[in-house]
């Protein structure tokens, strides 16, 4: 299907890219970002002990389900069929917890987004399950680690 006149956006407007005509190939992103909490609460999560549950694996969940709406949570965001979605938690230390995401697609255009919009709601989730216990927590470091894929190429995180 072809338009005449394609609908566009004002200038100054925002728009949705059109990646019509970019080839399909496979895409690849890797993202994390760090909670930094007390030393207390980081015991709670691992101990299974707080109220809400088994914040680790509630997180894990809701990182992978925010990833396969990141078009919902971004405004001009492509709505892509993922092929995987992966994330995980771990400690670094007695109060830092670390997040990390990996996302799959064949697809037009990257998942970049779906990778850090899935580290972001991970996070967001061990706040909300941990904020009775603690309000101080920091997310924090919210980045890319790695991307594959598309004209743009490869690109990793060197230094972080």
């Amino acid at each position: 299907m072809t338009f005449e006149q394609p609908i566009s956006a004002p200038r100054s407007g925002a728009r949705m890219v059109d990646v019509g005509s970019k080839p399909i190939t496979a895409r690849m992103a890797r993202a994390s970002a760090l909670v930094r909490m007390h030393p207390q609460t980081a015991a709670a999560i691992r101990d299974r002990a707080l109220p809400k549950g088994d914040v680790l694996e509630t997180a894990r969940l809701a990182g992978i389900m925010a990833a396969k709406h990141t078009a919902q949570w971004i405004p001009l965001c492509h709505p892509l069929p993922l092929d995987a979605v992966a994330v995980e938690l771990s400690f670094l230390d007695d109060s830092t917890l670390e997040i990390r995401s990996e996302v799959h697609a064949t697809a037009r255009t990257g998942v970049e987004m779906e990778a850090l919009v899935a580290v972001t709601a991970a996070a967001l989730t061990v706040y909300d399950m941990c904020k009775a216990m603690e309000r101080a927590m920091v997310i924090e470091r919210v980045w890319l680690e790695e991307k594959a894929g598309g004209k743009s190429g490869h690109f990793r995180r060197e230094n972080g």
